[in-house]
């Protein structure tokens, strides 16, 4: 295996994103060889040279697993549940790794859903500057006016987790089907909270189904509580838009 970066060794391990190795190397807590290492420019092969980080030893790069779920209505999006609620790891069989949701989709939504143990991917795409448009369908109790839904396009302030107000990004809402309690179709490029609830009751209309069907290139082609594997294509072409945010 060629010299790497220690900082790509790292994160290619999972231990943490490229920028906190970065961290972790300045701080003095990498070590090659016996040899604390302290130069972002340093370069190492696992599979010759013993690195540990805070002391422990890495032990050659986890084979990185990508997986593409549609995560069913009441199923929360995490490792566990102090509730004892089901989660979406309940419905993983036959991975041979553990991975981890890339950002929630809450209890009652369901639809696309990415797992991964590539922490550096995961964190990039988690990010608000990696502007990944994420497509929602979405059912809403009664019908918003033009006006709100214009409202909700040009970038609404919503209601934060800690209480606060917050401004949406511009969203692009279509109407799927005009009915009573119409259908759009939503897609953002950020991942505030609950935020397309949040925006749809900032405009008087509360929202009684989300489905997300779209996050980047991929759109979602499985059953409910299923899974798949992404193909080598589909991984490179969901890192391409993160590598480009990444060089601004």
């Amino acid at each position: 295996m060629p010299a790497e970066r220690l900082q790509k060794i790292i994160a290619t391990a999972g231990i943490a994103s490229r920028r906190k190795a970065e961290s972790l190397i300045t701080a003095g807590a990498v070590s090659v060889n016996g040899q604390i290492v302290t130069e972002l420019g340093t370069k190492a092969d696992l599979e010759r040279d013993h690195i540990r980080v805070n002391g422990k030893l890495l032990k050659g790069a986890e084979r990185h697993v990508y997986l593409l779920m549609n995560k069913p209505k009441g199923y929360v999006t995490t490792v566990s549940d102090p509730e004892g609620r089901p989660t979406v790891m309940d419905l993983l069989r036959g991975v041979g790794a553990r991975v981890y949701p890339v950002g929630r989709l809450d209890y009652a939504s369901e639809g696309l859903l990415l797992l991964t143990n590539d922490g550096e991917l995961a964190a990039a795409l988690m990010k608000a500057a990696s502007h990944v448009p994420k497509t929602y369908m979405v059912k809403v109790a009664g019908v918003p006016t033009a006006e709100n839904l214009s409202r909700l396009r040009s970038g609404i302030n919503i209601r934060t987790k800690e209480g606060k107000r917050s401004r949406t990004a511009p969203a692009t809402i279509k109407t799927i089907r005009e009915a009573n309690n119409p259908w759009y179709e939503v897609t953002l490029i950020e991942g505030k909270n609950r935020q397309i609830r949040h925006m749809f009751e900032e405009v008087g209309h509360h929202v009684e189904k989300i489905k997300r069907v779209k996050y980047g290139p991929l759109q979602l082609d499985v059953h409910p509580g299923e899974f798949r594997h992404l193909t080598p294509q589909e991984v490179q072409k969901l890192k391409r838009p993160v590598r480009l945010a990444e060089k601004k």
